[in-house]
């Protein structure tokens, strides 16, 4: 895996540059918003939290995107949510809040048919979602990106990279699933498969939703085999860095290391945690996204500014 830098970390992260051999400080603006509140309180907002306003990107016989833009420096940094999940999440503001602290743009937006966005989720698709990120990436977003995307998130990323090269300059993904649920999907018994195409209907168990259970449509599956990156090189020459939890129950972290393997960039790091599950969202998780949007930025900035 030519180009690949494998980090196991637990509770404890220092703050060093991933891509280089030196350990290095933290950056004042890093350290001053992880300074901000006293020892033993939560160091990024709670997701009820909202302070800006609700934006609403029109598009022509496309559902409107709901999103929230933070204006400032290049290269901004887009967040694009897992599946079913919204713009108001932990990673979500933590992001938004810390890239306020360094006068760097930020964008966090909500899927078609999700959260504040228009569209029916039954008629969403894979396909569909990546023209929702590129929507972002060419009506909304200004200069150079960073993404991060969680989850299925991760899988949009790589294709809105692959789609936009000149924009996308960075990747992090957090429990990257790319192929994630056509990969699960094909996991499953032959008869199972074939009871699901005959109901239409997959009725996956989840403890991530509020009934235990994901109703996905078959036709959904089918569609979104049609984004597979796994079985191929993928095309994306940018940075990239993979965070994932070692508990993690819904993505193996070795997906992260088939990803990584796939992708042609020799600028590629897996950084897992031992402890952390699939969301990624306490305190020492959210402070390792920081920390690695932060590296990016400073090893970008001295290219796009």
């Amino acid at each position: 895996m030519a180009g690949l830098r494998l980090a196991a970390l637990g509770a404890r992260v220092p703050c060093r540059r991933w891509g280089g051999a030196a350990v290095c400080g933290f950056r004042r603006g890093l350290s001053a918003w992880l300074a901000r509140k006293p020892e033993g309180t939560p160091r990024w907002p709670p997701a009820c939290r909202q302070k800006s306003s609700v934006s609403f990107l029109s598009r022509p016989e496309l559902p409107n995107l709901a999103y929230k833009k933070l204006k400032g420096k290049s290269p901004g940094v887009i967040f694009i949510p897992g599946y079913l999940s919204n713009m108001n999440g932990t990673k979500a503001l933590a992001i938004e809040e810390f890239c306020k602290s360094l006068g760097h743009a930020c964008i966090r937006f909500d899927l078609s048919g999700v959260g504040k966005s228009d569209g029916n989720l039954q008629e969403c698709t894979v396909g569909k979602w990546r023209k929702d990120v590129l929507s972002i990436i060419d009506d909304v977003a200004e200069g150079p990106q960073i993404l991060v995307g969680t989850s299925l998130g991760g899988w949009l990323m790589f294709h809105a990279a692959i789609a936009r090269p000149q924009k996308v300059v960075a990747l992090i993904g957090v429990a990257t699933a790319v192929d994630g649920l056509v990969t699960q999907f094909n996991q499953l018994p032959v008869e199972v498969k074939k009871e699901i195409e005959m109901k239409g209907m997959w009725d996956m168990p989840s403890k991530y939703s509020e009934e235990g259970i994901y109703h996905i449509q078959y036709s959904f599956i089918k569609e979104a085999e049609h984004h597979c990156l796994l079985h191929s090189p993928i095309p994306v020459n940018c940075p990239v860095r993979l965070l994932h939890g070692m508990k993690d129950d819904v993505i193996p972290w070795h997906t992260s290391i088939q990803v990584a393997d796939r992708v042609v960039s020799t600028d590629v790091d897996v950084i897992l945690r031992k402890h952390s599950d699939h969301r990624m969202k306490e305190k020492a998780d959210i402070q390792l996204l920081v920390y690695t949007i932060d590296d990016l930025i400073d090893k970008l900035s001295t290219i796009v500014n």
